[in-house]
Protein backbone atom coordinates (compact mmCIF):
# COMPACT_ATOMS: atom_id res chain seq x y z
CA UNK A 1 0.00 0.00 0.00
CA UNK A 2 1.13 3.73 -0.64
CA UNK A 3 2.42 5.76 2.45
CA UNK A 4 0.52 8.61 0.29
CA UNK A 5 -3.23 9.02 -0.70
CA UNK A 6 -3.15 10.65 -3.72
CA UNK A 7 -5.40 12.71 -5.72
CA UNK A 8 -8.09 11.00 -7.94
CA UNK A 9 -8.18 11.56 -11.63
CA UNK A 10 -10.63 11.45 -14.33
CA UNK A 11 -9.13 8.45 -15.91
CA UNK A 12 -11.12 7.90 -18.83
CA UNK A 13 -13.47 4.52 -18.97
CA UNK A 14 -16.25 3.80 -17.41
CA UNK A 15 -17.74 1.19 -14.71
CA UNK A 16 -20.91 -0.63 -15.41
CA UNK A 17 -23.92 0.13 -17.59
CA UNK A 18 -25.10 3.36 -15.74
CA UNK A 19 -28.58 4.02 -17.29
CA UNK A 20 -28.56 6.91 -19.01
CA UNK A 21 -31.42 8.56 -17.75
CA UNK A 22 -28.61 9.72 -15.30
CA UNK A 23 -27.65 12.23 -18.02
CA UNK A 24 -31.14 13.96 -17.06
CA UNK A 25 -29.72 15.54 -14.08
CA UNK A 26 -31.04 18.92 -13.28
CA UNK A 27 -29.61 22.25 -14.46
CA UNK A 28 -30.55 24.63 -11.28
CA UNK A 29 -27.71 24.36 -8.92
CA UNK A 30 -28.42 23.33 -5.21
CA UNK A 31 -26.69 26.94 -4.81
CA UNK A 32 -27.29 30.46 -5.54
CA UNK A 33 -23.97 31.24 -6.22
CA UNK A 34 -21.44 27.47 -5.86
CA UNK A 35 -18.58 28.94 -2.73
CA UNK A 36 -16.10 29.98 -5.00
CA UNK A 37 -12.66 28.77 -2.58
CA UNK A 38 -10.76 25.95 -3.55
CA UNK A 39 -11.79 23.80 -0.73
CA UNK A 40 -15.46 23.91 -2.27
CA UNK A 41 -14.24 23.44 -6.21
CA UNK A 42 -11.69 20.38 -4.65
CA UNK A 43 -14.87 18.90 -3.32
CA UNK A 44 -17.24 19.63 -6.43
CA UNK A 45 -14.46 18.35 -8.77
CA UNK A 46 -13.78 15.41 -6.57
CA UNK A 47 -16.82 13.33 -7.56
CA UNK A 48 -15.90 14.21 -11.16
CA UNK A 49 -12.32 12.87 -10.84
CA UNK A 50 -13.35 9.66 -9.07
CA UNK A 51 -15.78 8.48 -11.75
CA UNK A 52 -13.78 6.01 -13.89
CA UNK A 53 -11.58 4.15 -11.45
CA UNK A 54 -13.52 0.70 -11.64
CA UNK A 55 -13.90 0.55 -15.79
CA UNK A 56 -10.40 1.39 -16.12
CA UNK A 57 -8.68 -1.33 -13.52
CA UNK A 58 -10.51 -3.74 -15.58
CA UNK A 59 -12.89 -3.88 -18.01
CA UNK A 60 -11.52 -1.32 -19.96
CA UNK A 61 -8.38 -3.16 -19.73
CA UNK A 62 -10.24 -6.48 -21.11
CA UNK A 63 -11.40 -4.81 -23.62
CA UNK A 64 -8.75 -3.43 -25.51
CA UNK A 65 -6.12 -6.34 -24.35
CA UNK A 66 -8.05 -8.86 -25.96
CA UNK A 67 -9.72 -7.65 -29.04
CA UNK A 68 -6.19 -6.04 -29.84
CA UNK A 69 -2.85 -8.72 -30.67
CA UNK A 70 -1.37 -8.17 -26.94
CA UNK A 71 -3.74 -10.88 -25.79
CA UNK A 72 -5.75 -14.21 -26.18
CA UNK A 73 -8.58 -15.12 -23.55
CA UNK A 74 -8.29 -18.54 -22.51
CA UNK A 75 -10.11 -21.06 -20.25
CA UNK A 76 -9.21 -23.42 -18.06
CA UNK A 77 -11.48 -26.53 -18.40
CA UNK A 78 -14.18 -24.16 -18.87
CA UNK A 79 -12.77 -22.08 -15.98
CA UNK A 80 -12.85 -18.30 -16.37
CA UNK A 81 -14.75 -18.50 -19.70
CA UNK A 82 -17.62 -16.47 -17.91
CA UNK A 83 -20.11 -16.88 -21.20
CA UNK A 84 -17.37 -15.74 -23.51
CA UNK A 85 -17.47 -12.32 -23.66
CA UNK A 86 -13.68 -12.31 -23.65
CA UNK A 87 -13.13 -14.63 -25.72
CA UNK A 88 -15.59 -12.93 -28.03
CA UNK A 89 -13.11 -10.01 -27.56
CA UNK A 90 -10.15 -12.05 -29.14
CA UNK A 91 -12.26 -13.21 -32.17
CA UNK A 92 -13.42 -9.23 -32.57
CA UNK A 93 -16.90 -10.54 -32.46
CA UNK A 94 -18.29 -8.24 -29.53
CA UNK A 95 -21.59 -9.13 -28.02
CA UNK A 96 -24.24 -6.53 -27.50
CA UNK A 97 -24.53 -7.73 -24.13
CA UNK A 98 -20.80 -8.75 -23.00
CA UNK A 99 -20.05 -7.16 -19.43
CA UNK A 100 -16.11 -6.05 -21.71
CA UNK A 101 -18.34 -3.27 -22.56
CA UNK A 102 -20.97 -2.10 -20.10
CA UNK A 103 -19.09 0.72 -18.81
CA UNK A 104 -20.43 3.66 -21.58
CA UNK A 105 -23.31 4.70 -19.52
CA UNK A 106 -20.69 5.19 -16.60
CA UNK A 107 -18.64 7.67 -19.15
CA UNK A 108 -22.00 9.53 -19.93
CA UNK A 109 -22.73 9.26 -16.13
CA UNK A 110 -19.04 11.12 -16.06
CA UNK A 111 -19.99 13.84 -18.57
CA UNK A 112 -23.48 14.56 -16.72
CA UNK A 113 -21.52 15.14 -13.45
CA UNK A 114 -19.23 17.46 -15.52
CA UNK A 115 -21.83 19.16 -16.68
CA UNK A 116 -23.68 20.09 -13.55
CA UNK A 117 -20.36 21.02 -12.11
CA UNK A 118 -19.93 23.48 -15.23
CA UNK A 119 -22.83 25.24 -14.03
CA UNK A 120 -22.27 25.29 -10.30
CA UNK A 121 -18.92 26.73 -10.35
CA UNK A 122 -20.14 29.33 -12.95
CA UNK A 123 -20.78 27.94 -16.37
CA UNK A 124 -18.00 27.58 -19.38
CA UNK A 125 -17.06 31.25 -19.20
CA UNK A 126 -16.02 31.06 -15.71
CA UNK A 127 -12.35 30.39 -16.49
CA UNK A 128 -10.50 27.92 -14.18
CA UNK A 129 -12.83 27.45 -12.09
CA UNK A 130 -14.75 25.45 -14.88
CA UNK A 131 -11.77 24.50 -17.06
CA UNK A 132 -10.62 21.41 -15.46
CA UNK A 133 -14.50 20.07 -15.76
CA UNK A 134 -14.68 20.99 -19.07
CA UNK A 135 -11.24 19.63 -20.28
CA UNK A 136 -12.38 15.96 -18.15
CA UNK A 137 -16.20 16.14 -19.54
CA UNK A 138 -13.57 16.28 -23.37
CA UNK A 139 -11.73 13.36 -22.09
CA UNK A 140 -15.02 11.08 -21.55
CA UNK A 141 -16.14 12.37 -25.16
CA UNK A 142 -12.86 10.93 -26.00
CA UNK A 143 -13.45 7.48 -24.95
CA UNK A 144 -16.98 7.21 -26.56
CA UNK A 145 -16.03 8.34 -29.95
CA UNK A 146 -12.86 6.61 -30.04
CA UNK A 147 -14.59 3.55 -28.53
CA UNK A 148 -18.23 3.44 -29.63
CA UNK A 149 -17.99 5.78 -32.88
CA UNK A 150 -20.51 8.52 -33.29
CA UNK A 151 -22.18 9.00 -29.84
CA UNK A 152 -23.69 12.77 -28.27
CA UNK A 153 -22.30 15.48 -27.88
CA UNK A 154 -23.34 16.24 -24.08
CA UNK A 155 -21.87 19.83 -23.53
CA UNK A 156 -25.52 20.79 -21.44
CA UNK A 157 -27.55 19.07 -19.55
CA UNK A 158 -30.93 17.84 -21.67
CA UNK A 159 -33.87 19.41 -20.48
CA UNK A 160 -36.53 16.82 -18.72
CA UNK A 161 -37.76 14.05 -22.02
CA UNK A 162 -35.05 15.83 -24.73
CA UNK A 163 -34.27 12.87 -26.79
CA UNK A 164 -30.17 12.98 -26.89
CA UNK A 165 -29.58 11.97 -30.79
CA UNK A 166 -26.10 10.81 -31.44
CA UNK A 167 -23.57 13.18 -33.76
CA UNK A 168 -21.28 11.93 -36.25
CA UNK A 169 -18.11 10.80 -35.41
CA UNK A 170 -16.21 13.48 -36.66
CA UNK A 171 -18.80 16.37 -35.15
CA UNK A 172 -17.65 14.66 -31.31
CA UNK A 173 -13.77 14.96 -32.87
CA UNK A 174 -14.36 18.18 -33.94
CA UNK A 175 -16.06 19.72 -30.24
CA UNK A 176 -13.40 17.63 -28.51
CA UNK A 177 -10.80 19.96 -30.26
CA UNK A 178 -12.95 23.47 -29.67
CA UNK A 179 -13.25 22.19 -25.91
CA UNK A 180 -10.19 21.86 -25.42
CA UNK A 181 -8.41 24.73 -27.34
CA UNK A 182 -11.11 27.11 -25.51
CA UNK A 183 -9.60 25.63 -21.92
CA UNK A 184 -6.52 25.54 -22.72
CA UNK A 185 -5.00 28.51 -21.04
CA UNK A 186 -7.36 28.28 -17.74
CA UNK A 187 -5.61 25.23 -16.92
CA UNK A 188 -3.21 25.03 -14.42
CA UNK A 189 0.75 24.41 -15.65
CA UNK A 190 1.71 23.07 -12.17
CA UNK A 191 2.92 19.95 -11.85
CA UNK A 192 2.93 18.78 -8.19
CA UNK A 193 1.47 15.92 -6.27
CA UNK A 194 -1.54 18.09 -5.95
CA UNK A 195 -2.03 18.72 -9.16
CA UNK A 196 -1.50 14.59 -10.23
CA UNK A 197 -4.70 13.04 -11.60
CA UNK A 198 -6.35 16.12 -12.47
CA UNK A 199 -6.50 17.64 -15.54
CA UNK A 200 -3.91 20.43 -16.53
CA UNK A 201 -2.62 21.90 -19.40
CA UNK A 202 -0.33 19.07 -19.97
CA UNK A 203 -3.17 16.86 -19.86
CA UNK A 204 -5.13 18.40 -22.26
CA UNK A 205 -2.49 18.67 -25.10
CA UNK A 206 -1.81 14.91 -24.53
CA UNK A 207 -5.26 14.32 -24.94
CA UNK A 208 -5.12 16.79 -28.35
CA UNK A 209 -1.92 14.97 -29.01
CA UNK A 210 -4.38 11.74 -29.18
CA UNK A 211 -7.03 13.60 -31.27
CA UNK A 212 -4.72 14.84 -33.74
CA UNK A 213 -2.79 11.73 -34.15
CA UNK A 214 -5.63 9.50 -34.88
CA UNK A 215 -7.60 12.62 -36.95
CA UNK A 216 -8.11 10.90 -40.05
CA UNK A 217 -9.39 7.55 -38.26
CA UNK A 218 -12.33 9.78 -36.45
CA UNK A 219 -13.33 12.04 -39.48
CA UNK A 220 -13.51 9.16 -41.92
CA UNK A 221 -16.79 8.65 -43.66
CA UNK A 222 -17.37 5.53 -42.04
CA UNK A 223 -15.23 3.20 -40.12
CA UNK A 224 -14.26 0.74 -42.26
CA UNK A 225 -13.70 3.32 -45.10
CA UNK A 226 -10.76 4.42 -43.20
CA UNK A 227 -7.29 3.33 -45.28
CA UNK A 228 -4.29 3.42 -43.18
CA UNK A 229 -2.46 3.45 -46.62
CA UNK A 230 -3.74 6.43 -48.09
CA UNK A 231 -5.57 8.48 -45.35
CA UNK A 232 -4.63 12.33 -45.50
CA UNK A 233 -4.30 13.51 -41.67
CA UNK A 234 -5.00 17.59 -41.92
CA UNK A 235 -3.97 17.60 -37.72
CA UNK A 236 -0.10 16.51 -38.29
CA UNK A 237 1.62 19.93 -37.58
CA UNK A 238 -0.62 20.58 -34.88
CA UNK A 239 -0.05 17.06 -33.13
CA UNK A 240 3.64 18.30 -33.34
CA UNK A 241 2.63 21.50 -31.66
CA UNK A 242 0.94 19.86 -28.59
CA UNK A 243 3.94 17.70 -28.36
CA UNK A 244 6.70 20.53 -28.69
CA UNK A 245 4.73 22.64 -26.07
CA UNK A 246 4.73 19.64 -23.81
CA UNK A 247 8.45 18.74 -24.49
CA UNK A 248 9.26 22.30 -24.19
CA UNK A 249 7.72 23.52 -20.81
CA UNK A 250 10.61 21.16 -19.51
CA UNK A 251 8.32 19.54 -16.68
CA UNK A 252 8.64 15.88 -17.62
CA UNK A 253 11.35 13.30 -18.52
CA UNK A 254 11.45 9.62 -19.36
CA UNK A 255 12.13 9.35 -15.29
CA UNK A 256 14.96 9.77 -13.36
CA UNK A 257 16.22 8.67 -9.41
CA UNK A 258 14.18 5.69 -8.60
CA UNK A 259 12.52 5.67 -12.40
CA UNK A 260 15.44 5.39 -14.01
CA UNK A 261 14.90 1.96 -14.51
CA UNK A 262 11.52 0.83 -16.75
CA UNK A 263 10.07 -1.59 -14.38
CA UNK A 264 9.44 0.97 -10.82
CA UNK A 265 6.99 3.04 -13.15
CA UNK A 266 4.25 1.15 -13.16
CA UNK A 267 4.98 -0.56 -9.99
CA UNK A 268 3.11 -1.12 -6.70
CA UNK A 269 4.53 2.20 -5.29
CA UNK A 270 4.50 4.12 -8.66
CA UNK A 271 3.31 7.85 -8.02
CA UNK A 272 3.24 11.75 -8.39
CA UNK A 273 6.94 11.67 -8.33
CA UNK A 274 7.20 9.89 -11.95
CA UNK A 275 8.30 12.70 -14.35
CA UNK A 276 6.66 10.36 -17.31
CA UNK A 277 3.54 10.64 -16.04
CA UNK A 278 1.06 13.36 -17.47
CA UNK A 279 -1.90 12.22 -16.45
CA UNK A 280 -2.82 8.99 -14.11
CA UNK A 281 -5.23 7.22 -12.40
CA UNK A 282 -4.04 6.54 -8.85
CA UNK A 283 -5.04 3.34 -7.24
CA UNK A 284 -4.18 1.95 -3.23
CA UNK A 285 -5.25 -0.70 -2.18
CA UNK A 286 -7.80 0.30 0.79
CA UNK A 287 -8.78 3.70 -0.78
CA UNK A 288 -8.76 4.14 -4.24
CA UNK A 289 -9.71 0.50 -5.26
CA UNK A 290 -10.28 -1.31 -8.76
CA UNK A 291 -6.94 -1.95 -10.55
CA UNK A 292 -6.90 -5.79 -10.92
CA UNK A 293 -4.52 -6.17 -13.46
CA UNK A 294 -2.15 -9.21 -12.01
CA UNK A 295 -5.13 -10.81 -11.45
CA UNK A 296 -5.66 -11.71 -15.35
CA UNK A 297 -2.01 -11.52 -16.24
CA UNK A 298 -0.67 -13.80 -13.97
CA UNK A 299 0.33 -17.54 -14.09
CA UNK A 300 -2.82 -19.85 -12.89
CA UNK A 301 -1.26 -21.78 -9.95
CA UNK A 302 0.53 -18.75 -7.81
CA UNK A 303 -1.67 -19.36 -5.01
CA UNK A 304 -0.36 -22.82 -4.67
CA UNK A 305 2.93 -21.67 -4.31
CA UNK A 306 5.36 -20.87 -1.01
CA UNK A 307 7.10 -18.46 -3.39
CA UNK A 308 5.69 -17.69 -7.09
CA UNK A 309 8.05 -15.27 -9.40
CA UNK A 310 6.68 -12.45 -7.96
CA UNK A 311 9.43 -13.00 -4.70
CA UNK A 312 6.55 -14.25 -2.50
CA UNK A 313 3.40 -16.01 -1.73
CA UNK A 314 0.59 -14.51 -2.56
CA UNK A 315 -3.10 -14.82 -0.40
CA UNK A 316 -5.80 -14.58 -3.29
CA UNK A 317 -5.98 -16.69 -6.26
CA UNK A 318 -5.09 -15.62 -9.69
CA UNK A 319 -7.22 -15.85 -12.94
CA UNK A 320 -4.33 -15.99 -15.29
CA UNK A 321 -6.83 -15.91 -18.55
CA UNK A 322 -4.75 -12.74 -20.63
CA UNK A 323 -2.03 -15.26 -22.10
CA UNK A 324 0.14 -13.01 -24.40
CA UNK A 325 0.16 -13.97 -28.39
CA UNK A 326 3.03 -15.35 -29.83
CA UNK A 327 3.54 -12.46 -32.63
CA UNK A 328 2.82 -9.76 -29.64
CA UNK A 329 5.43 -11.58 -27.42
CA UNK A 330 7.76 -11.74 -30.62
CA UNK A 331 8.42 -7.37 -30.07
CA UNK A 332 10.66 -7.80 -27.11
CA UNK A 333 13.40 -9.09 -28.42
CA UNK A 334 16.10 -6.22 -28.95
CA UNK A 335 19.47 -7.26 -27.43
CA UNK A 336 19.47 -5.66 -24.01
CA UNK A 337 16.02 -3.86 -23.74
CA UNK A 338 15.17 -3.54 -19.62
CA UNK A 339 11.31 -3.69 -21.16
CA UNK A 340 12.02 -7.93 -22.08
CA UNK A 341 12.44 -8.22 -18.51
CA UNK A 342 8.62 -7.32 -18.18
CA UNK A 343 7.61 -10.39 -20.41
CA UNK A 344 8.21 -13.59 -18.75
CA UNK A 345 8.87 -16.67 -21.50
CA UNK A 346 10.08 -19.91 -21.67
CA UNK A 347 12.17 -20.46 -17.81
CA UNK A 348 10.97 -18.39 -15.31
CA UNK A 349 12.66 -16.49 -12.68
CA UNK A 350 11.78 -14.96 -9.26
CA UNK A 351 11.61 -11.72 -9.51
CA UNK A 352 13.06 -9.02 -6.50
CA UNK A 353 9.72 -7.37 -5.27
CA UNK A 354 11.86 -3.93 -3.97
CA UNK A 355 13.99 -3.89 -7.59
CA UNK A 356 10.93 -5.20 -9.58
CA UNK A 357 13.67 -7.36 -11.47
CA UNK A 358 14.39 -10.76 -12.11
CA UNK A 359 16.88 -12.34 -10.14
CA UNK A 360 19.46 -15.65 -10.84
CA UNK A 361 16.48 -18.28 -8.96
CA UNK A 362 14.04 -20.28 -11.00
CA UNK A 363 10.44 -20.12 -10.52
CA UNK A 364 9.14 -23.59 -9.29
CA UNK A 365 5.63 -25.06 -10.19
CA UNK A 366 3.68 -27.24 -6.72
CA UNK A 367 5.53 -29.95 -7.86
CA UNK A 368 9.02 -28.48 -7.39
CA UNK A 369 9.74 -27.91 -11.41
CA UNK A 370 10.83 -25.29 -12.82
CA UNK A 371 7.82 -22.95 -14.76
CA UNK A 372 8.37 -22.76 -18.44
CA UNK A 373 6.15 -20.83 -20.46
CA UNK A 374 5.43 -21.47 -24.24
CA UNK A 375 5.26 -18.96 -26.97
CA UNK A 376 2.78 -21.46 -28.97
CA UNK A 377 -0.52 -21.62 -27.35
CA UNK A 378 -1.69 -25.13 -27.68
CA UNK A 379 -5.84 -26.02 -26.72
CA UNK A 380 -6.95 -28.81 -24.92
CA UNK A 381 -8.92 -30.12 -27.96
CA UNK A 382 -10.14 -28.33 -31.08
CA UNK A 383 -7.49 -26.68 -32.12
CA UNK A 384 -10.49 -23.76 -33.43
CA UNK A 385 -11.94 -24.07 -29.86
CA UNK A 386 -14.13 -21.01 -29.90
CA UNK A 387 -13.87 -21.52 -25.78
CA UNK A 388 -10.39 -21.30 -26.24
CA UNK A 389 -10.02 -23.99 -23.08
CA UNK A 390 -6.22 -24.69 -22.35
CA UNK A 391 -7.14 -27.15 -19.83
CA UNK A 392 -6.97 -27.16 -15.79
CA UNK A 393 -3.35 -28.23 -15.15
CA UNK A 394 0.23 -27.17 -15.19
CA UNK A 395 0.63 -27.83 -18.70
CA UNK A 396 -2.62 -25.62 -19.24
CA UNK A 397 -1.61 -22.76 -17.05
CA UNK A 398 1.98 -22.79 -19.05
CA UNK A 399 0.38 -21.96 -22.41
CA UNK A 400 1.81 -18.38 -23.53
CA UNK A 401 3.58 -15.78 -21.90
CA UNK A 402 3.31 -13.54 -19.67
CA UNK A 403 3.96 -9.65 -18.31
CA UNK A 404 4.66 -8.56 -14.86
CA UNK A 405 4.71 -5.01 -15.77
CA UNK A 406 2.23 -3.88 -13.45
CA UNK A 407 3.78 -5.79 -10.74
CA UNK A 408 1.84 -7.61 -7.75
CA UNK A 409 2.61 -7.68 -4.18
CA UNK A 410 0.79 -9.54 -1.92
CA UNK A 411 -0.02 -6.95 0.79
CA UNK A 412 -2.20 -5.02 -1.94
CA UNK A 413 -3.34 -8.47 -3.35
CA UNK A 414 -4.10 -10.16 -0.13
CA UNK A 415 -6.98 -7.27 -0.41
CA UNK A 416 -9.86 -8.73 -2.73
CA UNK A 417 -6.83 -8.12 -5.56
CA UNK A 418 -6.72 -4.62 -5.12
CA UNK A 419 -3.48 -3.06 -6.43
CA UNK A 420 -1.65 0.01 -5.63
CA UNK A 421 -0.33 0.47 -8.93
CA UNK A 422 -1.31 3.86 -10.43
CA UNK A 423 -2.35 3.79 -14.25
CA UNK A 424 -0.71 5.90 -16.34
CA UNK A 425 -3.02 7.27 -19.17
CA UNK A 426 -0.61 9.85 -21.20
CA UNK A 427 2.89 9.47 -20.80
CA UNK A 428 5.68 11.22 -21.98
CA UNK A 429 6.95 8.62 -23.81
CA UNK A 430 3.89 9.02 -25.82
CA UNK A 431 4.25 12.57 -26.75
CA UNK A 432 8.00 11.87 -27.85
CA UNK A 433 6.65 8.73 -30.05
CA UNK A 434 3.46 10.83 -31.51
CA UNK A 435 5.85 13.90 -32.28
CA UNK A 436 8.29 11.03 -34.27
CA UNK A 437 5.19 9.62 -36.16
CA UNK A 438 3.32 12.73 -36.93
CA UNK A 439 6.95 14.03 -38.31
CA UNK A 440 7.55 10.54 -40.20
CA UNK A 441 3.48 11.08 -41.72
CA UNK A 442 4.45 14.20 -43.25
CA UNK A 443 3.37 16.89 -40.70
CA UNK A 444 6.45 18.95 -40.28
CA UNK A 445 10.32 19.32 -40.06
CA UNK A 446 12.02 17.93 -36.90
CA UNK A 447 14.13 15.00 -36.14
CA UNK A 448 11.90 11.61 -35.47
CA UNK A 449 15.70 9.61 -35.28
CA UNK A 450 16.52 11.62 -31.96
CA UNK A 451 12.67 11.48 -30.54
CA UNK A 452 12.49 7.71 -31.27
CA UNK A 453 15.90 7.26 -29.87
CA UNK A 454 15.52 9.31 -26.74
CA UNK A 455 12.86 6.29 -25.89
CA UNK A 456 15.29 3.53 -26.99
CA UNK A 457 18.17 5.12 -25.11
CA UNK A 458 16.34 5.08 -21.75
CA UNK A 459 14.90 1.71 -22.27
CA UNK A 460 18.11 0.75 -22.91
CA UNK A 461 17.54 -0.72 -26.23
CA UNK A 462 19.51 -0.44 -29.92
CA UNK A 463 19.48 2.87 -31.10
CA UNK A 464 18.34 4.04 -34.83
CA UNK A 465 21.09 4.81 -37.71
CA UNK A 466 18.25 6.56 -39.76
CA UNK A 467 15.39 7.93 -39.78
CA UNK A 468 12.36 5.57 -38.26
CA UNK A 469 9.63 4.08 -40.06
CA UNK A 470 6.49 3.54 -39.54
CA UNK A 471 6.20 -0.21 -39.10
CA UNK A 472 9.38 0.71 -36.61
CA UNK A 473 7.49 2.78 -34.77
CA UNK A 474 4.10 1.11 -34.63
CA UNK A 475 6.64 -2.15 -33.09
CA UNK A 476 8.52 0.34 -30.77
CA UNK A 477 4.95 1.47 -29.18
CA UNK A 478 3.96 -2.14 -28.56
CA UNK A 479 7.24 -2.37 -26.49
CA UNK A 480 6.90 0.92 -24.78
CA UNK A 481 2.89 1.21 -24.20
CA UNK A 482 2.25 -2.76 -23.38
CA UNK A 483 -0.66 -2.93 -20.87
CA UNK A 484 -1.46 0.69 -21.36
CA UNK A 485 -4.69 0.68 -22.97
CA UNK A 486 -3.23 1.92 -26.35
CA UNK A 487 -2.45 -0.79 -28.65
CA UNK A 488 -6.41 -1.46 -30.21
CA UNK A 489 -5.96 2.43 -30.81
CA UNK A 490 -2.73 1.95 -32.34
CA UNK A 491 -3.20 -0.97 -34.47
CA UNK A 492 -6.68 0.84 -35.86
CA UNK A 493 -4.39 3.73 -37.03
CA UNK A 494 -1.44 1.90 -38.68
CA UNK A 495 -3.95 -0.28 -40.47
CA UNK A 496 -3.26 -3.47 -38.48
CA UNK A 497 -6.41 -4.59 -36.70
CA UNK A 498 -7.46 -6.66 -39.22
CA UNK A 499 -3.79 -8.52 -39.07
CA UNK A 500 -3.64 -12.20 -38.40
CA UNK A 501 -2.54 -13.02 -34.66
CA UNK A 502 -3.46 -15.97 -32.36
CA UNK A 503 -6.03 -17.04 -32.83
CA UNK A 504 -7.15 -14.57 -34.91
CA UNK A 505 -6.20 -16.18 -38.13
CA UNK A 506 -8.29 -16.26 -41.15
CA UNK A 507 -8.46 -20.15 -40.85
CA UNK A 508 -10.07 -20.06 -37.53
CA UNK A 509 -13.78 -19.97 -38.44
CA UNK A 510 -14.50 -17.78 -35.18
CA UNK A 511 -12.09 -14.67 -36.12
CA UNK A 512 -14.23 -12.01 -37.67
CA UNK A 513 -11.75 -9.54 -40.50
CA UNK A 514 -15.08 -7.04 -40.84
CA UNK A 515 -13.95 -3.51 -40.93
CA UNK A 516 -16.73 -2.13 -38.93
CA UNK A 517 -15.65 -4.08 -35.82
CA UNK A 518 -13.00 -1.62 -35.64
CA UNK A 519 -15.66 0.27 -32.96
CA UNK A 520 -17.79 -2.06 -30.27
CA UNK A 521 -21.28 -2.60 -30.49
CA UNK A 522 -23.54 -0.34 -28.46
CA UNK A 523 -24.57 -2.07 -25.20
CA UNK A 524 -28.17 -3.64 -25.22
CA UNK A 525 -28.76 -1.59 -21.63
CA UNK A 526 -28.06 1.28 -23.46
CA UNK A 527 -29.92 0.96 -26.28
CA UNK A 528 -33.00 -0.07 -24.36
CA UNK A 529 -32.35 3.60 -22.49
CA UNK A 530 -32.10 5.27 -25.77
CA UNK A 531 -34.77 2.93 -28.21
CA UNK A 532 -33.92 5.99 -31.38
CA UNK A 533 -30.62 5.02 -31.52
CA UNK A 534 -30.07 2.66 -34.10
CA UNK A 535 -26.85 -0.17 -33.50
CA UNK A 536 -23.65 0.32 -34.76
CA UNK A 537 -22.92 -1.08 -38.42
CA UNK A 538 -22.26 -4.94 -38.39
CA UNK A 539 -23.83 -6.05 -35.12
Amino acid sequence: MKNNIKLLLAAGLGACATSCTDLDVTVESQYTEYPNNEIAIEAKMADVYFQMRGPLGRRVSEAVCFSSDEYVAVCYDGGYYDGGHCQRATFHNFGTEDPTLDWFGTVSEGIAKANKAIVDLGGPSAGSAAAGARAVRAYYHFVLMDGWGDVPILDRTPEDGEVVARQPRAEVAKFIESELLDVLDDLTTDVTPNTYGKPTRWMAEALLAKLYINWAVYTASSVDQYDAATAKNEKLADCIKVCDDIINSGKFNLGTGKYAHFAQKFGPKNGPDCEDFIYAMPYDTYTQQGMIYGRFRSWKGLKKLATGYYGMALSQSTGGYAAMTPEFSDLFCLEGDVRNELVLKGEVHVFDPETLRPTDKVALDQNGNPIVLTREITLKGDPNDETLDVGESITGYNQGNRSVKFFVIDDDFKNGRNQSNDVPIFRYADILLMKAEAIVRGGGNGDAKALFNEVRAYAQAPLLSATPTLDEIYDERGREFLDENWRRNDMIRFGHYEDEYYPHYKSNPNANFDKTKRIWPIHRDILNLNPTWKQNPGY
